[in-house]
């Protein structure tokens, strides 16, 4: 006989419970196992950006070195200024954090898909691990675009210091700048995966990102301007540039299910208003 410890669900068989019907409180322990799991796997991968530490600190201020070497000019006028004692440690752990919420997404991502699994159906199962397949790469190559963009951007933003000058940027407010940027690449390239989900879940008509694309090209690079930490309009196209390649996917997606679901939907639906149906 199976026991059920104390603060943990029970589970149950598909076969003994075909609905996969949960009570409140079994949602909430279930809910906070997924959390438990999610933040564990931060701290493991937060723990491992820890002693990647200076790995990532040489790629993300090799954009700097290169500006100073391309300029000609010393490479300690162009550093980044600790200016506190604690300074270098904070930033060490912010980095780390960083480093372990990219790492640690595909588990997070996992964890939310497997919370709300034993409320769908077989097919709606093979959705949504679809979905999350897709989410994983999307998410991550977005950010690895990010840090691809990040010399060119930081190259133009540097170039408007005369030569004369000294460019020493406060550490923090530039490993921010560079792990916003990186993040928001992230976050936006998945943007068009809740567009397709919205479509299959019959919020959005199939047709309606096709008909809709003018406004939605002004839509994507408004939300470029606003969210890209940069001034520049090369970080913003750049940006927009493969959200408006992956809006027109997901609108070929959208367009596909639509015909799909048309083309199952039973003939007394297609009937106009004022004619009666057989039934």
């Amino acid at each position: 006989m199976a026991v059920a410890f104390p603060g943990r669900t029970k589970r149950v068989s598909r076969k003994g419970n075909p609905e996969g019907r949960m009570s409140l409180i079994d949602h909430l322990i279930e809910f906070r196992q997924r959390i438990i799991k999610a933040v564990f796997a931060l701290v493991v991968c937060s723990i491992l950006g820890w002693f990647l530490y200076d790995w990532v600190y040489a790629h993300l201020t090799a954009p700097m070195n290169a500006v100073a070497a391309q300029r000609g000019i010393e490479a300690d006028k162009v550093a980044l200024n600790f200016n506190g004692l604690t300074t270098a440690f904070s930033n060490r752990i912010n980095l780390s954090i960083w480093m372990g919420l990219i790492l640690s997404s595909p588990v997070a991502i996992y964890q939310a898909w497997a919370y709300l699994v034993p409320a769908l159906t077989r097919r709606e199962k093979r959705i949504s691990l679809a979905f999350a397949a897709v989410t994983i790469p999307l998410f991550l190559s977005g950010c690895a675009f990010g840090f691809w963009v990040l010399p060119k951007a930081v190259e133009i933003l540097l170039g408007f210091t005369p030569l004369t000058a000294y460019n020493l940027p406060e550490a923090a407010l530039y490993f921010r700048f560079v792990t916003r940027l990186v993040l928001v690449f992230g976050f936006t390239w998945v943007m068009p995966v809740a567009l397709v989900g919205m479509i299959f879940a019959g919020i959005i008509p199939g047709h309606s990102l096709l008909r809709q694309w003018r406004p939605a090209l002004v839509v994507i690079f408004v939300i470029a301007a606003i969210v890209t930490p940069t001034p520049d309009a090369y970080t913003m196209f750049f940006l927009a540039a493969p959200l408006v390649v992956l809006y027109f996917v997901a609108a070929l997606i959208g367009l596909w299910i639509g015909k799909r679901r048309a083309a199952a939907a039973p003939e007394w639906t297609k009937l106009p208003d004022d004619r009666a149906s057989a039934l």
